[in-house]
């Protein structure tokens, strides 16, 4: 099993989703929700067609944190 970093932002219309660690692995939709389970998918997707092409599955090294300021 993998776990991945992923980027969940509100855009104007709709939400987008990335993961540091799978360049150019992303999705959008129109709720933070659908847009999990798009990330999610796509994800899958990402990791199958990279085992298909015999590439290495990048370690997951990025993390988040919050900052409380002022």
């Amino acid at each position: 099993m993998h776990r991945f970093l992923v980027v969940i932002e509100k855009a104007e219309n709709n939400y987008a989703a990335y993961s540091p660690d799978l360049p150019g692995c992303i999705a959008t939709g129109a709720t933070r929700e659908e847009t999990e389970i798009l990330m999610h998918e796509a994800i899958a997707l990402h990791i199958e067609g990279m085992k298909e092409d015999n590439i290495p599955i990048p370690e997951s090294t990025s993390s988040a944190e919050y900052i409380a300021v002022g």
